[in-house]
This record gives structure tokens, sequence and C-alpha cells, in this order.
């Protein structure tokens, strides 16, 4: 399919997008590198009736630190935060799940910005984000907001982002150097969506576990130091707490085991490195 005709606008500045999301109402869209839009648009499943391209904004390509923060502009593409040479030593856990988002050549024009927009329940990137209590900025002509990771996505492809507003940049917190974290997910072949992923960072209390593909948005518990048979008895309680769901990839009962099992191996594993 083709999609539907469309205005098609690409601005040198922020100002400028925000001009045109301020004079369009609900009826646009933000196209940063397109790997989900440009689908949806191909299958009319948007329809909007003007196409934002905010990928040559040079204010939106940056990658920084901004008090205790990594802040990745909303033009970044997932391999150049990949290929930034701080990020294994400023934060692990992300470099752990990128190689997982997508394939090689989708990284290299599907931003970091874009996958949070999109709130695929089974992407990384949202797991990420709310498994490291990260932060997302928006912006309009009303003004700029700075959401939490619990107040951003909202639901399945859902956020708190107004039709009038993009997001302008994310921020994920410089991990501690004491931490230790881990990445684990089950898919059908790598690339794909993830079956089941989870990610753990250890805290001062223990270790935040992050649940994504079995919800519709990830699911985040602070767990306190756990060993043995307690690790598997809160495990059990949390997978029958998720809204796992059935569908042609997998069941739900199948997904609840998968957090079971990877739960406990890498539970174990941050804690073991913590201790």
């Amino acid at each position: 399919m083709k999609p539907a005709a469309f205005d098609y606008v690409r601005p040198d500045s922020v100002d400028e997008a925000l001009e045109v999301l301020a004079a369009s109402g609900d009826e646009a869209r933000v196209l940063a590198g397109g790997q989900s839009l440009t689908a949806m648009l191909n299958m009319r499943l948007a329809n909007p009736s003007v196409l934002i391209d905010i990928a040559r904004i040079q204010d939106l390509k940056n990658i920084s630190l901004v008090d205790g923060m990594i802040e990745v502009g909303a033009a970044v593409t997932q391999a150049a935060l990949l290929a930034w040479p701080d990020l294994v030593k400023h934060q692990p856990l992300l470099a752990q799940i990128l190689p997982n988002v997508g394939h090689y050549q989708t990284r290299q024009r599907g931003t970091v910005c874009g996958s949070l927009a999109h709130a695929e329940p089974s992407a990384e990137l949202p797991l990420a984000l709310a498994t490291l209590q990260g932060e997302v900025v928006v912006q309009g002509k009303r003004g700029r907001r700075v959401l939490s990771a619990a107040d951003f996505q909202t639901g399945m492809m859902t956020t708190d982002v107004a039709a009038d507003e993009m997001i302008t940049a994310c921020r994920f917190p410089v991990a501690d150097a004491q931490s230790r974290s881990l990445f684990h997910e089950v898919s059908q072949r790598h690339g794909d969506f993830a079956l089941v992923a989870l990610a753990a960072v250890s805290t001062a209390q223990g270790v935040r576990l992050g649940v994504g593909g079995v919800a519709e948005i990830p699911r985040i518990v602070d767990l306190p130091l756990l060993q043995g048979e307690a690790v598997e008895a809160t495990l059990n309680d949390l997978a029958w707490e998720l809204d796992g769901v059935d569908d042609p990839h997998a069941s739900a009962r199948y997904r609840r085991e998968l957090v079971r099992r990877i739960g406990k191996k890498i539970i174990n594993e941050v804690s073991h490195a913590t201790s």
C-alpha cells in the first residue's frame, strides 16, 4: 500500500517545527528516522495531513552529559548512541540493550527518541527508559516539560505527549560506579520484538527489575536483595500479576514462565556481582 496524501515539511530548527505543529493541530506527525512511522503510513494506520521531518535539525543530534544524565537529542540514531565512546562507561545497561534493537540497518536510521515515542510494548528502549528511571523532554509553543519515565508512557503505543508537542530529547541517568546491570530477552529471531525482555540494575536497596513484552507498558519492581527460594517466590508472584497476553507468537503462560526463569538468573547474577 501507499500512504495517503500529506504535506511534507522539513524544518531547520526546533522553533520552526513547533510553529508547524501549533498550526496543524492534531493533523501533524513528527518524523525522525521513520523506522516505525513509515510502515504505519504505508499501511494507513497513520494518516496525518502534515509530516514534519526533523532529521536535519542539528540541535537535535547531540549526545551530552547534563547534570548526571546522558541527554540524547531527538534526531540521534540508535547506531550513533551505540557508537558513543563513553556509553559503556556511563550507562552499561544501554550498551547491552542497543545491539538488540532491530537490526544493524534499522539502527542506522531509527532514533532513540523515535522508539520511545512509538511506545511499542515489546520494544527494548522503552524498557531501558523505565528501568533506569529516565526522562523525556517534550516541547511545544506553550513551553517545555520534562516527563519521568513513569509518566511518559501511558499505555500500548500511547504517551503523554500532546498533539502540539514534540520530543526534543530523552535522558538516562549516569550509572553509579558500583552499580551492576544485566539485560536478557527472548525473541523468535535476533532483531525481532521481544517475547519477553528483562533488565536488572542494582540499587542501594537491592535490585530494580524491568519486564517488557508482557504487558502494555514495562513493569518495574524494586526488590530487596534476595536469594534462593525467596527469589523464586517473588518472581512467581510477579509473573501472575502481569497482564500477559496470548498472541500468535507466544502464550501468556509461556511468557510468565520466561519471567520466572530469566528473572531468577539475572537477579542472582546482579546480586552476586554487587555483594
